[in-house]
């Protein structure tokens, strides 16, 4: 087996590693495309459904940490925190119900914080690109600033109403399908670059 072989393997496998993350990318951006469109027809009704599955949520996590307290006498060891974190997660998820609508504004900054992550990370792929020499890299890059842009429109912007949110989400997950489609097509440039 000659050097090259050797050096290829692996990076093969992480040519494949990466197809898959950019792939589960992709899947994200369409979810946040979904998830937009709801919020662009039922602004209201989607964000009292959210409030209701994180208050569920905390809710039934809470429970679970209680009860497990008790089931394995945890009240004897000291270093056993399960009930007063079951009791925070049960309250988390009562305060989550009981505020419904008024979720939005927090929802409002998770969905920019994310939009802010997923552009950095097609910043750090439009480098990789730049450094491959791939002339695609500029238009991820172009992608990635946008989605920049708008991420941080929406969690600074108290002023954004949810069917614009749910604009905002759509047009990125738009942008951010394009970004890993190219992205994925040239992947196995990027590979025999590496293997040379």
């Amino acid at each position: 087996m000659s050097k090259v072989e050797v050096i290829k393997h692996p990076v093969e496998q992480v040519g494949s590693s990466i197809k898959k993350t950019a792939w589960a990318s992709a899947i994200e951006a369409f979810a946040l495309i979904v998830l937009g469109i709801f919020l662009m027809i039922w602004p209201e009704t989607v964000i009292k459904i959210l409030a209701y599955l994180i208050g569920a949520f905390f809710i039934i996590k809470g429970s679970f940490q209680v009860i497990n307290y008790f089931m394995e006498k945890g009240q004897n060891d000291y270093f056993n925190n399960g009930l007063l974190l079951g009791i925070i997660y049960i309250l988390l998820g009562i305060v989550s119900i009981v505020m419904g609508e008024d979720i939005a504004s927090v929802f409002r900054v998770i969905i920019g914080i994310i939009i802010i992550y997923e552009s950095l990370i097609r910043i750090n792929i439009a480098t990789k690109f730049s450094n491959a020499k791939i002339t695609e890299g500029k238009y991820i890059l172009a992608i990635a600033l946008i989605m920049l842009v708008l991420g941080i429109f929406i969690t600074f912007n108290n002023g954004a109403v949810t069917a614009l949110i749910g604009a905002i989400m759509v047009a990125t997950g738009i942008i951010g399908i394009i970004g890993d489609v190219v992205f994925i097509q040239h992947i196995n440039t990027i590979i025999e670059k590496l293997t040379k």
